[in-house]
């Protein structure tokens, strides 16, 4: 079975059913999924190996991207449970993988990604043809 790619994002307030089809989820927007390097067990080896340092001191920022989850779309949602409260969590479509441009706009690095008007990935570019 092969992976879909990922091409647009899911709308915010649409309803959904989980790939498994055991419950229905309500999207309140895309995030990413961040690793927190504080909830590593201490002491333990560092991201960042730099001469002879103490393995339980950390270099770099706290959270990270999750290598996991890179290249699948994650959405903060609200569960929809029969019989049971909706519930809010993060969730990670692993079936889906991003396009070359849409992991760019999911996980950059770039200055201008962190830009209020870059809330919404850019459309692709059409070249028109000759």
């Amino acid at each position: 079975m092969s992976r879909s790619e990922a091409q647009e994002l899911l709308a915010c307030g649409s309803v959904h059913t989980s790939p498994g089809g055991q419950y229905s989820f309500r999207v309140i927007g895309p995030c990413c999924r961040l690793f927190d390097r504080e909830e590593l067990p201490w002491p333990c080896c560092r991201l960042a190996w730099r001469s002879k340092e103490p393995s339980w001191r950390r270099v770099g920022r706290r959270f990270v991207p999750d290598l996991a989850a890179r290249r699948c779309p994650s959405y903060a949602v609200e569960l929809l449970q029969p019989g049971s409260r909706p519930t809010a969590t993060v969730l990670t479509l692993f079936s889906q993988t991003f396009s070359r441009e849409l992991q760019e706009w999911w996980y950059s690095r770039l200055p201008r990604s962190m830009q209020a008007d870059n809330c919404i990935p850019a459309e692709p570019s059409k070249t028109p043809a000759a």
